[in-house]
């Protein structure tokens, strides 16, 4: 196992990598200034690090932001999901029903009922909230650390944590949890792990698909400050694991985080 402060090493020394692959090959890494310019171009600052799996290469726009540590935000849904399925909160992912609480929010698609599955497509505050607060402190605190997820620290409130609270990670942490259950081997059951990449929402682009969540720091406010966008791209047997987040400067920056996504992926032959 790396050391984390090897891992945000790893821009400026070759061969420290994640420690998901650090014990498969020695890993390589480039900053590409195209991928930095995509950001400026955009009319905003922010960051993207792929993890090309088939080459053990490690591409970032930068070697600051890419390990500066921020709220997940949304982002978090992901490990939200799988603590949840684990611990028998949600038992089936299209059938256990949350069901609206009556109070009417500024995002249409939350004033519904909901199932794990339509709650992570529309990224539904409210539901993962109230799954945080059936899964509990002392639970939630067990699989985080478990995980390895980004700093460990769920201060602030069980259902806040993640928005306002102390949570905080960074990309190379991203791409490091991402890829492990990519490859299924975070330490809960292969069931847990199947379902929640089975419900992780798809962008299919030709002969390539993007599985991804978003993460949105204060849209729950109507105030959006940072975009997040994690996951992996597919194309062929070829994979990509990324993280990408950015400063959310104007409302267009909203739909910019898949747009930037994917100029970055495509740039780098990942889709």
């Amino acid at each position: 196992m790396i050391n984390r402060r090897l891992i945000l090493g790893l821009i400026t020394a070759a061969g420290i990598a994640p420690r998901a692959v650090a014990h498969v090959a020695p890993q390589r890494s480039e900053i590409r200034d195209d991928l930095a310019k995509r950001f400026t171009d955009a009319g905003t600052v922010g960051t993207f690090v792929g993890y090309k799996t088939d080459g053990y290469l490690i591409i970032a726009s930068d070697k600051d932001r890419s390990g500066e540590a921020l709220l997940p935000a949304s982002t978090f849904k992901i490990p939200n999901s799988l603590i949840a399925l684990e611990t028998g909160v949600v038992g089936d992912p299209d059938n256990d029903v949350f069901k609206w609480d009556g109070v009417k929010r500024s995002i249409e698609a939350w004033n519904q009922d909901h199932t794990l599955r339509s709650a992570i497509a529309a990224s539904a505050v409210p539901v993962y909230q109230e799954i945080a607060r059936r899964i509990g402190t002392e639970r939630m605190q067990k699989y985080v650390d478990l995980f390895e997820y980004g700093n460990r620290n769920i201060g602030g409130g069980i259902d806040q944590f993640w928005l306002t609270g102390e949570m905080r990670i960074d990309p190379i942490q991203q791409i490091d949890f991402v890829d492990r259950l990519r490859r299924g081997v975070l330490p809960v059951s292969r069931r847990s792990q199947d379902l929640v990449r089975d419900i992780l929402p798809v962008t299919k682009l030709g002969d390539a698909a993007i599985r991804a969540k978003s993460g949105l720091l204060g849209a729950e406010l109507g105030k959006p400050s940072l975009g997040w966008l994690v996951g992996w791209a597919e194309k062929g047997s070829a994979q990509t694991v990324f993280a990408l987040n950015m400063d959310i400067r104007e409302p267009r920056h909203v739909a910019d985080r898949m747009k930037l996504t994917q100029q970055c992926l495509a740039d780098i032959g990942g889709i």
